[in-house]
């Protein structure tokens, strides 16, 4: 029995496993550090970042008040733009109540009424608040990404500062950031929260807004009532206020992290709030990388899966910790996606690790019985200097199960175990499938056969199992090299032969000369009348009638059964019996054209047609002849040539079915999209149809790829001139969707299976459209 314990990434304390423990905490850190300077970590960092926030979530400060251009507000003062008296009234109002700062998120840009105007202006001149307008970057269009930069008109900023409201969402259109200044004009412009906050910095330096901060805490109050006078005398002593829209009509509303959609006026308080306590510093992700290695460490020396949980665990906890207090104590802001991911990947390693450990010492052991498995011979012929395999399967095997208890197996297999290795078969023996054991011999092949001669006459006397007496007799097979599968299926060839043991190559021997039969076959069961052609109806989608079918060939041999097409197809192409088969087929799809036709049932008939005959003289010969000499209308012919199948010779399979197409018979491209050469066949054959796969079809209904690749299937086509087939239908919700794409024909199961001539002609004759028999 091979049993392994390998130590494998540091599974013991020997220094070549300490060292490979180094190597993989190496490797982690510095998988995880070019993830992070890839910016492959950020929406992971992101996500972190908003846990913090929830984790720590926290009032407004109260510093900054809101007035909000409200629904109430746009409802009480009934046009826009509005006049800017009503701002100026709001000015007068909150200087008298003692605001320390009144700060603009409005437009001021244009020019309104000029007394208007005056009127604000005298407004902003006279208030004892310092007043903050805002001024704002955008691009031209589309095509010009010229920044215009729009500023409050000369007369308004003559007495006021000027703060930018510029925002800026991240790749993934959520506002994460907020500038502490930007340029405008050419000029470095402090932000809008900048000026609230009175925080001074570097223009374009970006900050991280506090989300922990519950903008519902934030002191809020309408613009009407603040106009009116309706508020609490002290509300805005002292206060910093922002004033701007609210309302949904008025737009301005951005994603942010945890609390979803916020107007900009919300956002601008929000960062303000956060510029009250300072400025938060952002750290870089090395600065925790480096402990975290030592996390890592730990992690991967766990001896056992709930050393791993804990140690896991508490790394993880330490990290987040370490963001949440760094956030509320230093106002700092620690990176540690990066320190996150590998505790978490050293995690996982380590508990793969283990669970190889625990594995590697059954993987190799069938449960079953106790022998080494499959996996312990592959192993074993790896390593080993063997150069032949030898499988024994046991006869009967189903029977015996059905006899021997389940738990009894294990000792049938010990019994006939202990008769190989009596044998002299080897020192171990495989279990390498349900039925059959395996072993490795260096003996030469006339050595090997008088060895199983003797083991075959050994294992003619029953087993004895619990009492039982069980035959168990064996067949081996033989194989050169190391192929288990080559071995135990030579066992099966001697077994259905009932020979003591057989050659891997005697096995192929075998199945050639069964395929050198049934082609030897081949012409007397045409001539026996085994051989039949079936039809399978296509639905023209436009009269909504069944107009054409397809001609399949089967061969209803007497002693296999019926056999499918892709078993002696590709055997007769391969035997250059083709010809004959597709000839036969082409003669009796026009005898029954005909006879539909004489039945007053105009239809078409397709006939499959090897890629190999495309550009044979021969066959082209012989399908003229049949043409003329049938005399079917020739237009009712189609031949479908397979797009899968290879056509070595481009140019003379062109010329040859131009040639075909001169007399008349269409050209089909059937199981279109599965071959590799789509394109360049549509260009240079003459098709006048095409026939998209089953594969692509049969779910096209549901599946918005392939209804993509269909619909534009049936448009190219048709921009080419050809009718379009749909394979495999099998449903009405299918058949709608072609309809409803303009496909010209359908063909599957669920218009009808193949059939008889004789039936398909009563289906044609009998049958209403599709649509009324599905109604009724």
């Amino acid at each position: 029995m091979i049993l392994q314990s390998p130590s494998r990434l540091g599974l013991s304390n020997n220094p070549g496993s300490s060292l490979l423990r180094v190597l993989v905490a190496v490797a982690i850190v510095i998988a995880a550090s070019v993830l992070a300077a890839v910016g492959a970590l950020r929406p992971i960092e992101n996500g972190l970042q908003d846990l913090g926030f929830a984790m720590r979530s926290t009032e407004a400060s109260g510093q900054v008040a809101v007035v909000e251009m409200d629904a109430a507000s746009l409802a009480a003062i009934r046009q826009w733009p509005w006049d800017r008296t009503h701002y100026a009234r709001v000015v007068d109002r909150l200087d008298r109540a003692g605001a320390r700062t009144i700060a603009f998120d409005v437009d001021f840009s244009a020019r309104s009424n000029p007394a208007d105007d005056a009127r604000f202006a005298r407004s902003l001149e006279k208030a004892s608040a310092n007043i903050v307008l805002p001024v704002f970057g955008q691009q031209a269009s589309a095509a010009d990404q010229r920044q215009l930069d729009a500023l409050p008109i000369p007369l308004l900023r003559e007495h006021v500062l000027l703060g930018s409201v510029s925002v800026q969402p991240d790749p993934t259109g959520i506002v994460r950031d907020m500038p502490i200044g930007t340029f405008n004009s050419d000029a470095p412009r402090p932000s809008l929260s900048a000026q609230l906050a009175q925080r001074s910095g570097v223009a374009d330096q970006p900050f991280p807004i506090d989300f922990a901060i519950d903008p519902g805490s934030l002191p809020r109050h309408s613009f009407i009532a603040v106009e009116r006078g309706e508020f609490d005398a002290g509300a805005f002593a002292g206060k910093d206020v922002v004033i701007g829209a609210t309302a949904i009509e008025m737009g301005d509303r951005y994603a942010v992290p945890r609390h979803g959609i916020l107007p900009g006026l919300i956002v601008q308080a929000l960062a303000a709030e956060t510029l009250l306590d300072g400025i938060p510093n952002r750290v870089g992700w090395p600065v925790l990388l480096l402990p975290a290695f030592g996390l890592v460490w730990l992690i991967l020396g766990a001896r056992h899966r709930r050393q791993i949980v804990l140690r896991t665990g508490g790394a993880v906890v330490v990290t987040l910790t370490v963001l949440h207090f760094g956030a509320i104590l230093a106002n700092q802001i620690f990176a540690v996606a990066p320190s996150v991911l590998v505790i978490l990947a050293s995690a996982i390693v380590r508990w793969a690790a283990l669970v190889h450990a625990d594995f590697e010492q059954t993987r190799m052991i069938d449960p079953e019985t106790g022998m080494p498995n499959r996996r312990a011979f592959e192993k074993e012929i790896v390593n080993g200097s063997h150069t032949r395999v030898i499988a024994a399967m046991i006869d009967g095997f189903e029977t015996i199960r059905m006899v021997v208890e389940d738990s009894e197996i294990g000792s049938l297999f010990g019994r006939i175990e202990d008769r190989l290795c009596a044998a002299g078969c080897g020192e171990r023996i495989y279990r390498v499938d349900d039925r059959v054991v395996a072993w490795t011999t260096a003996l030469e092949p006339f050595e090997i056969e008088g060895q199983l001669q003797g083991l075959a006459a050994v294992m003619r006397h029953p087993l004895e199992i619990t009492g039982r007496r069980i035959d168990a007799r064996l067949a081996f097979g033989i194989a050169d090299g190391r192929e288990i599968s080559d071995a135990a299926h030579a066992a099966s060839q001697a077994l259905r032969s009932g020979s003591c043991f057989a050659y891997h190559e005697h096995a192929e021997k075998l199945v050639l000369d069964q395929q050198l039969s049934l082609m030897g076959e081949l012409d007397e069961g045409i001539r026996r009348g085994e051989l039949e052609v079936l039809y399978q109806p296509k639905l023209d989608l436009r009269s909504d009638r069944i107009t054409s079918a397809e001609a399949l060939i089967r061969w209803n041999h007497p002693t296999r059964g019926y056999l499918r097409p892709d078993i002696f197809i590709p055997l007769a192409e391969e035997a250059d019996r083709i010809d004959d088969l597709t000839l036969f087929v082409l003669r009796r799809a026009i005898e029954d054209l005909d006879t539909w036709c004489s039945a007053g049932h105009v239809m078409k008939v397709a006939v499959n047609v090897s890629a190999v005959l495309i550009s044979s003289p021969a066959f082209a010969v012989r399908l003229e002849h049949i043409l003329r000499e049938e005399g079917v209308p020739r237009e009712r012919v189609t031949l479908e040539i397979t797009e899968s199948a290879a056509i070595i010779d481009f140019e003379a399979a062109r010329s040859a079915l131009e040639a075909i197409r001169a007399l008349g018979v269409s050209i089909s491209m059937d199981d279109y999209g599965t071959g590799q050469s789509t394109l360049t066949y549509l260009k240079g054959l003459p098709l006048s149809e095409l026939k998209i796969d089953r594969s692509f079809v049969q779910y096209a209904h549901r599946d918005q790829g392939d209804a993509l690749l269909v619909s534009s299937t049936v448009e190219l086509a048709h921009q080419m001139g050809l009718e379009v087939v749909a394979e495999g239908i099998e449903d009405a919700d299918c058949l709608a969707f072609l309809r409803s794409i303009g496909c010209d024909f359908a063909q599957g199961y669920h218009i009808a299976k193949p059939m008889s001539a004789e039936d398909l002609l009563e289906l044609v004759r009998i049958s209403p459209p599709l649509s009324s028999r599905k109604a009724a």
